[in-house]
């Protein structure tokens, strides 16, 4: 019976993967967009009724139109894959907080939170584009969906095992919560190296694609470096410090950037 169910686990494991776009990696995905868009759908609310929306003036109009840009791009690319069902569910929104955190990020379902304290470091619409393409990049490469189905595995074979026959819901709030945090949490969201400098890889081609200079992006996180000058890094950068390693693999990544760059 105990073979049984692990191997049960086992090509249940194997089956529940997806890939990412761009970088072809395989990810676990245990967990469906429709549960992963909805429970932050519910969550995004919360953080808007319990902070401060800047919802007027040139620096919340800038969030919408680079979001909104850098939207545009990830929608073209999924077409030209035929790969318009991954974005399935989604209702893009952006606004812009007032808060001195130098943060930002996007909830799964293109749920995008611009705070206050980072826009002096990206300085103009470029520098933001830059932000918003990292961010919204984790957000199309599931990098939630993977976060929470890591977490799930580790609860055991038997649980995974349940999942697989019908016996236990693929998701929770709780978990859910645990992995992108709520309200003023979600500034401690986490994610690996490997999903951060996915990131920046899957940021570099959308903000190029949506007419921003990529070459750019050095410049952001050389900034990003010298406002760190060696203290600790800010959320932002929590598993992902901005330093020459970081910069030397955006430069490797830029020629295949650049011929997506439309002037």
């Amino acid at each position: 019976m105990l073979k049984k169910i692990a191997l049960a686990s086992c090509l249940f494991m194997a089956a529940a993967c997806s890939t990412v776009p761009i970088t072809g990696r395989r990810q676990l995905s245990l967990v469906s967009d429709a549960e992963m868009n909805s429970m932050a759908a519910t969550e995004y609310q919360k953080v808007l009724a319990t902070s401060k929306v800047i919802s007027s003036g040139t620096q919340a109009a800038m969030v919408k139109r680079v979001g909104q840009r850098i939207q545009q791009a990830v929608e073209t690319y999924f077409r030209q894959q035929n790969q318009q069902s991954q974005l399935e569910g989604y209702a893009w929104e952006y606004n812009l907080l007032d808060d001195k955190q130098e943060n930002a990020w996007c909830m799964p379902g293109g749920k995008v939170a611009v705070y206050s304290g980072i826009l002096p470091i990206t300085q103009d619409e470029t520098g933001l584009a830059v932000v918003l393409g990292h961010e919204i990049a984790h957000a199309v490469a599931k990098h939630s969906t993977e976060r929470m189905s890591q977490q799930m595995a580790t609860q055991g074979i038997g649980s995974l095992a349940s999942a697989a026959v019908g016996q236990a819901p693929t998701a929770s709030q709780s978990v859910f919560l645990q992995v992108v945090g709520a309200g003023s949490q979600l500034g401690l969201l986490k994610y690996g190296r490997s999903q951060e400098s996915e990131a920046d890889h899957l940021g570099l081609i959308f903000m190029a694609m949506a007419g921003y200079d990529p070459d750019k992006a050095v410049d952001f996180w050389q900034r990003m470096d010298a406002r760190e000058g060696g203290a600790s890094p800010p959320e932002f950068l929590s598993t992902h410090p901005s330093n020459g390693t970081r910069v030397a693999a955006i430069q490797r990544e830029l020629p295949e950037a650049r011929k997506y760059y439309k002037r």
